[in-house]
């Protein structure tokens, strides 16, 4: 579903666990990650590589999904804004208001059975995510790649619907985000934000 959520530059990457290993003609092809900037602001954040971080977290969250994600699978990334965000979430989901991360899961196969499954999109929005991290007294690259992982693995049906299914998200975020060297979120004890988000406003799976 690379850019279906709407019009913005794609960058788009292939996540290969083997690069260094010889391709052969029946193995699946690498998973493929897009970044569409819809919100040209996150390009002029200082010290925030946000492509390169989107991708690696969402490299880091495919691998911490295990047999969920298939091996030849596609992702659309969408850094946005608050009003793009607080539209799809009206439009989707009957909340007018902006919210941190929306996952949308795709449920349609591959025309061709050689091509990628379309996992979904992932979309943030910035103005939340950047008062978010503030008022959680986080840096804003480590809050963006919490969102990114919590979305990807909810595209692949990690949620937090019931107790038993949030613990095991919230284990899984955690061993994930501690490959990539971000803190454990969730033992922040800094006011009802840090457990409010992400994924309070997640469209359910």
């Amino acid at each position: 579903m690379i850019g279906a959520v709407g019009d913005a530059v794609v960058e788009s990457t292939h996540l290969d666990s083997n690069a260094d290993t010889a391709e052969e003609a029946d193995e699946p092809e690498p998973n493929r990650v897009a970044v569409a900037i819809r919100d040209q602001t996150w390009q002029a954040v200082s010290n925030l590589d946000a492509v390169g971080l989107c991708r690696r977290a969402a490299a880091a969250a495919l691998a911490g999904a295990g047999d969920r994600a298939p091996d030849n699978c596609e992702i659309s990334i969408v850094l946005a804004d608050d009003t793009f965000v607080r539209e799809l979430n009206r439009d989707y989901r009957g909340i007018d208001r902006p919210t941190n991360v929306l996952a949308f899961p795709a449920s349609e196969d591959p025309a061709v059975p050689e091509a990628p499954l379309l996992a979904g999109d992932v979309v943030i929005a910035r103005q939340t995510t950047t008062a978010e991290a503030a008022f959680q007294g986080k840096p804003l690259a480590d809050h963006l790649t919490h969102l990114v992982v919590h979305g990807v693995l909810h595209l692949f049906g990690f949620d937090h619907q019931c107790e038993d299914a949030a613990a095991e998200m919230e284990r899984l975020e955690i061993a994930v985000l501690g490959r990539l060297r971000v803190p454990n979120p969730y033992a922040l004890d800094t006011g009802p934000a840090d457990r409010a988000s992400p994924g309070g406003d997640c469209p359910p799976i």
